[in-house]
């Protein structure tokens, strides 16, 4: 499987958490690999490493994003947009195995395939204040 289809399942079952309680995801979890029957342990494994450290710093990435989001913050932002940006601010700082140039553009990617019209350049722009 191909980074860029691991991430966009890291993203499908990051959204999630904008429609569950925490104590819901456990349960959230085991029906997204139920729905995922496909995958191999190792893709397993690297969709539930990389969701739980978004998770263990989603406040911290939300405080970031609300600092540099320039007249937008993280409860005005579309789920969608939203959860592209956490997972691409993630890799940018926790990432070591992703170049910045590289979340930035597969960010963009996702927000072509499951944004609006304006998501891209929206996730473009808010992610290039933090390459820079």
């Amino acid at each position: 499987m191909s980074r860029r289809e691991l991430r966009e399942r890291v993203f499908k079952l990051l959204f999630r958490i904008e429609f569950n309680d925490e104590e819901e995801m456990p349960e959230q979890m085991a029906l997204f690999f139920e729905e995922e029957e496909s995958l191999e342990d190792s893709a397993r494994e690297e969709i539930s490493r990389k969701y739980a450290g978004i998770l263990e710093k989603k406040e911290e990435l939300d405080a970031m994003l609300n600092e540099k989001a320039t007249g937008w913050t993280v409860s005005r932002m579309g789920k969608v947009d939203l959860t592209i940006l956490r997972l691409a601010l993630f890799e940018m700082l926790y990432d070591d195995d992703v170049p910045v140039s590289v979340a930035i553009n597969e960010a963009v990617e996702l927000a072509k395939k499951f944004g609006q019209t304006e998501s891209p350049s929206f996730i473009n722009g808010v992610l290039a204040k933090f390459a820079n």
